[in-house]
């Protein structure tokens, strides 16, 4: 496919780079999965810099919390579709690529089908069920995926399952980070984040993609990069591989609507796994159980009727319904989509 000389002469005349490189990036496909804080500056510059292909997928509707730090919305398009206004805006802004939206949840029904088609996979996820659920996915079907995640003022970037020259494969999420599922980290909108450092991390991930299909030899494979930006200070570790296999992917947890769970609401059992001053603050019924307290008091909870799961944003939630999940394999178990925050935010 052919490209415009004068549009991206400034990466070509780059030291290493020339059109040999801006060539294997026309001919890239890439995946974001999250089109939140660290998806959307990461798909304005990889869409700038001519990667070919690049899908988007998210079920998320713009929300006015996802302004300060998401700046490729605005108050006009709230409620929309995420993916629809990024697809439009960054076609838009480079109308020779390609770009395709997925509405849609991620989950093992789903994953394996949509990442097929491309070459390398970036997530901008905030939990770590899809976190695990790509990882499992990359590592199963042999393609590389770049690593995001923040906090408050501290983010980490690095690039998984990358095939080195041995035939061996770098380390994966897993590797470095294999209990993670079970710690319960608030997200953006219960621990909060410095927006800028949304920028700063997503913007890493396009740099490795750039790297990856033009500098494979100054990869984050096998490294984890970090940075706080209250300090100003960054440090990259080397990281190792572990003896764990991957052989299946993990069970995904659906999810519910509060339109739908309103309208039959008597069908669930529902339960509240935020703490209880929170819970006593505004909740939606049901039993209120903190993530803390779940393994402690499982068999509380009426798994003969589908449970439902709820929290602030859902995150929590993810937690709380695989470990339940975990104990009841049988039962049906959902949780409720983005939780409870956008009532929490009309409060007086």
């Amino acid at each position: 496919m052919p490209y415009d000389f004068e549009r991206y002469h400034c990466q070509i005349a780059l030291p290493g780079f020339g059109k040999e490189a801006q060539q294997h990036l026309q001919n890239a496909r890439v995946l974001i999965v999250g089109a939140g804080g660290l998806g959307c500056p990461a798909a304005q510059y990889l869409a700038a810099a001519g990667i070919g292909t690049i899908g988007i997928a998210d079920d998320d509707v713009v929300s006015l919390s996802n302004l300060h730090r998401q700046v490729l919305y605005t108050p006009q398009e709230l409620n929309l579709s995420k993916v629809e206004v990024a697809v439009k805006k960054l076609q838009q802004q480079n109308p020779s690529i390609k770009i395709i939206p997925y509405n849609l949840h991620v989950t093992s029904f789903n994953v394996m089908e949509l990442i097929a088609e491309f070459d390398l996979i970036i997530e901008g996820t905030d939990n770590f069920e899809t976190k695990y659920l790509l990882n499992d996915a990359c590592v199963l079907s042999g393609k590389p995926l770049i690593y995001g995640a923040i906090y408050q003022y501290e983010g980490q970037v690095s690039i998984w399952n990358v095939l080195q020259k041995d035939g061996t494969y770098s380390p994966n999420y897993r590797d470095v980070f294999p209990d993670a599922e079970h710690t319960a980290i608030p997200n953006c909108s219960e621990g909060g984040v410095i927006p800028t450092l949304a920028g700063i991390v997503g913007c890493m991930q396009a740099n490795e993609a750039l790297k990856y299909f033009a500098y494979s030899e100054e990869l984050l494979a096998g490294k984890l990069w970090m940075i706080n930006v209250l300090n100003c200070e960054t440090r990259t570790i080397k990281l190792k591989k572990s003896n764990m296999r991957i052989e299946k992917l993990p069970e995904t947890v659906s999810t519910i609507t509060m339109d739908h769970l309103v309208e039959e609401i008597g069908n669930y059992e529902l339960i509240d796994v935020r703490n209880a001053d929170e819970h006593r603050l505004f909740n939606i019924g049901g039993k209120n159980i903190p993530l803390a307290d779940i393994e402690n008091r499982l068999s509380s909870i009426n798994t003969a009727i589908p449970v439902v799961c709820y929290c602030a944003t859902g995150k929590r939630s993810v937690s709380a319904a695989m470990l339940i999940k975990g104990r009841f394999p049988k039962a049906s178990v959902y949780l409720l989509k983005n939780g409870i925050g956008e009532r929490l935010m009309k409060l007086p």
